[in-house]
Formats: C-alpha cells, sequence, structure tokens
C-alpha cells in the first residue's frame, strides 16, 4: 500500500493496491503452466482409443468360464464351479486348447477360432489373484483373456 504525503493537509492518503508486483508473479506462473502443461501431456500421435460403454459378451461353449476370489487370505481360482490350484488350472487349460486346436483340425487348420478365456473377478479380490490367474491362462496359450463385468444399470449398448 503506497500513501501520498503532500504538504496539503486537505488531501487523503493514498489507499491504492500496488499491482505491478501482483502481475508480475500472475506472468511468471503463467510462462511455467505453459511450459509444464505440454510436458505433463504426452501422447502419442495417431492413436484413436474405443469408445465403448458396454460390450455383449458372446459366449460359446469352448470358452473358458474362471471366477476368482480371496478365500481366507488365499487366491481361489473356480473352473465354472470346481476350485482348482495353480496347477490344475494350468494342465485344464492346456489340455482345453489342446484338444480344441485337435476338433478343429490342427494347428495348421485354416480360420483356427481359438476359446477365449472369461474370468470374473470379485470387486475385493487382490490384483495378485487376477494377475496369477491372467499369467497361468497366458502361459498355457490363450490368446484372449477377458474380463466379465456387471455394468451399472442404463449402461447397455445402443442397439
Amino acid at each position: 500500500m503506497a500513501m501520498s504525503v503532500g504538504g496539503d493537509s486537505t488531501e487523503k492518503p493514498m489507499s491504492d493496491i500496488n499491482t505491478t508486483p501482483l502481475v508480475d508473479v500472475m506472468l511468471v506462473l503463467l510462462i511455467i503452466f505453459l511450459i509444464a502443461v505440454p510436458v505433463a501431456i504426452q501422447t502419442v500421435k495417431g492413436i484413436k482409443l474405443p469408445s465403448v460403454r458396454f460390450d455383449p459378451t458372446t459366449t460359446k461353449p469352448e470358452n473358458v468360464s474362471l471366477s476368482v476370489t480371496e478365500e481366507g487370505g488365499q487366491c481361489a481360482v473356480y473352473w465354472n464351479v470346481s476350485r482348482v490350484n495353480h496347477e490344475e488350472l494350468l494342465n485344464r487349460a492346456v489340455d482345453k486348447l489342446k484338444a480344441e486346436i485337435a476338433r478343429q483340425g490342427g494347428v495348421n487348420a485354416a480360420n483356427l477360432d481359438l476359446p477365449e478365456a472369461h474370468i470374473r473377478a470379485d470387486v475385493n479380490t487382490p490384483y495378485r489373484c487376477v494377475g496369477a490367474t491372467i499369467y497361468t491362462m497366458q502361459q498355457a496359450g490363450f490368446a484372449r483373456v477377458g474380463f466379465i463385468s456387471q455394468p451399472s444399470v442404463g449402461d447397455a449398448a445402443a442397439s
């Protein structure tokens, strides 16, 4: 705040705010943000992300349905409705994939339609359980591993 003290006793003190330092600070902050924003938002040009609200799942009989949860601090994986451990999951997945490839005419068959693994995971299941299940299914040879979720009310794809 600045005050003007003149010789005249009828003049009132000047009470205007000196805005020069404020403008200086604002300009410096503006320059900092103009430099920092492009660094913070780094994107690869040419990538178009899908805009999907909800994709209905087409269930085929050859697909594998897995449920993952945590019971008593341990990961529990269910193949359909029977509980399996890590080794059983890997063996069943390999056997299922081999049987499906053989049914379709072997590895060199044209238009080979491999089964998918659909995982239903409880919302409170730790990621280590879900991640281990995904890894095991990929290790068995399943190229497509997806998640089944419960859509919110009114969140269906437009038909």
